[in-house]
């Protein structure tokens, strides 16, 4: 049974950064739009199920409303919570029954919570949220298309699909949590307002992407590194006086000058030892958790990310399958 799962995080595109910067605002409208363009495309693809995590905007409820699909729809039986937790929750739920392939509806924090639940099963980022990275600017009916010819097995996964690298955390030698993009260390004591934009805050960042058409922290690498970094490489930043100013736009209509003391590429499997002390550790664009007199800290790049697909890669696959070409009077493929 071919089977589809959505988690549309109601949050993304709401922080901080709409104030302080000019990040747009996707409304709960805007997100119920582009679901409607998704389930467009999934049931051309003929999948059997769409599986939704429920919110407390009921995005997905109303996605499906007055829509005519010719697939079965799920809602997961869970408390939603509005916290990011919700998002892993469903991800790990969706696993667990055996979902083919993953939508998401958020920013990098968004895809940060879901691959802590998501195990291997392929995603498709959609971005809906600030300072998006991971996911990606592309159309709702072409996510629907390239989710539903992964899941119903129409392309080789193999081909279409990629692991992606993620950034860890550890306190004592265990894992204390994961970032897709950027990892930085702030000199702020609390957490507070998580969203990060003030970059004079910054002690130190580890980024495990660079590429000069990125907004964020990693805006900031790509500046130093425009090439793209390699598959077990990542950046190491030490931000200060010293070395070179870069100017980087590190969120929407932002460009700053960042001091950054000095860099350096670090590969998979090795670690930095964090010393600052008291700091606050922020996750893809927002401070997570607190450090005061914890033992030994240290973050390293891994190659155990979530699996993504390439959308123009699968709908390219199909193309060539003929998935959507009519022969003689029949359907090919599932449709």
């Amino acid at each position: 049974m071919a089977t589809v799962g959505i988690i549309a995080n109601p949050a993304a595109g709401k922080d901080i950064r709409r104030l302080v910067a000019h990040g747009r605002l996707v409304s709960d409208q805007e997100k119920i739009n582009i679901l409607r363009r998704i389930l467009v495309g999934l049931d051309a693809t003929g999948i059997d199920r769409l599986v939704i995590m429920p919110d407390s905007a009921m995005l997905g409820r109303a996605a499906i409303n007055d829509g005519s699909f010719g697939f079965e729809v799920e809602f997961l039986d869970m408390t939603v919570s509005s916290a990011e937790r919700d998002s892993t929750r469903a991800a790990e739920l969706m696993s667990d029954m055996g979902v083919d392939c993953l939508i998401t509806l958020g920013g990098d924090g968004t895809n940060r919570a879901v691959s802590l639940g998501s195990k291997d099963v392929p995603l498709v980022a959609v971005s809906t949220g600030t300072n998006n990275v991971f996911p990606e600017m592309v159309e709702g009916t072409l996510a629907g298309l390239a989710a539903g010819v992964v899941a119903a097995g129409l392309v080789d996964r193999e081909r279409v699909t990629s692991p992606s690298k993620r950034i860890e955390a550890r306190v004592d030698g265990v894992l204390k949590d994961i970032a897709l993009v950027d990892l930085a260390v702030s000199k702020e004591r609390f957490v507070g307002a998580r969203a990060i934009w003030d970059m004079d805050t910054i002690h130190e960042v580890l980024l495990s992407q660079t590429a000069p058409g990125n907004i964020g922290m990693s805006a900031i690498g790509a500046q130093l590194h425009p090439e793209p970094l390699g598959e077990d490489e990542g950046m190491h930043m030490r931000i200060g006086s010293g070395g070179p100013t870069v100017r980087a736009a590190i969120a929407p209509g932002t460009v700053a000058q960042v001091h950054v003391e000095r860099w350096r590429v670090v590969k998979t499997g090795e670690w930095v030892p964090i010393d600052l002390r008291p700091c606050t550790v922020a996750l893809d664009g927002e401070r997570s958790f607190a450090l005061s007199d914890a033992g030994s800290v240290e973050i390293g790049l891994a190659a155990s990310g979530p699996r993504v697909v390439d959308v123009d890669a699968a709908l390219r696959e199909a193309a060539r399958a003929g998935v959507f070409v009519d022969q003689a009077g029949e359907r090919s493929g599932r449709l």
